[in-house]
């Protein structure tokens, strides 16, 4: 039985800068890999718990293949509209997700995100890593708060899964 400081601490994003041009964000779920892996890829999830601001998001589109796309645009609250696509380059049910996407207006490179879900006795831990271009653009993620803001949208996710476990 965990004590009441190490559940807290399952419930929290670990971000880390392992190296110059990547990002590791790490989460532990209290769900089995497979729901965690298919509330992550299907549209009718997403659209519930992507936006850090807990809104649904305004478009929601996945084509679940290699090379195909995705698209996701949050609604602010001054009417702008947010997107963020790629395209799917590895999918590995329900242990791994590869993608790539443009962090505009940061880049016009490419930056390639991988996915690792792990499970230990019906829990699932999430492993996000960003590989960026260069160092100034992982640290122009940084100081966009990419770690926070996805550390909100995982939140959402854990709250989200409660919901369809």
């Amino acid at each position: 039985m965990l004590a009441q400081s190490d559940k807290e601490n399952t419930r929290r994003a670990k971000v880390t800068t392992p190296s110059e041009h990547g990002i590791v964000i790490e989460r532990v779920f209290d769900a089995p890999r497979t729901l965690v892996f298919e509330a992550w890829t299907k549209a009718e999830h997403v659209s519930h718990w992507w936006d850090p601001s807990g809104t649904p998001l305004a478009v929601c589109e996945i084509d679940l293949r290699p090379n195909g796309a995705f698209r996701f645009v949050n609604g602010g609250p001054d009417g702008a509209k947010y997107p963020f696509t790629g395209l799917y380059r590895e999918i590995t049910p329900p242990a791994r997700l590869v993608f790539g996407s443009t962090p505009s207006p940061v880049s016009n490179g490419e930056s390639m995100t991988t996915l690792v879900f792990s499970e230990h006795d019906g829990k699932t831990t999430l492993t996000i890593t960003i590989q960026c271009q260069s160092r100034t653009e992982r640290d122009a993620l940084l100081q966009m708060r990419v770690d926070e803001g996805t550390a909100q949208t995982l939140n959402n996710l854990d709250e989200y899964l409660k919901t369809i476990g």
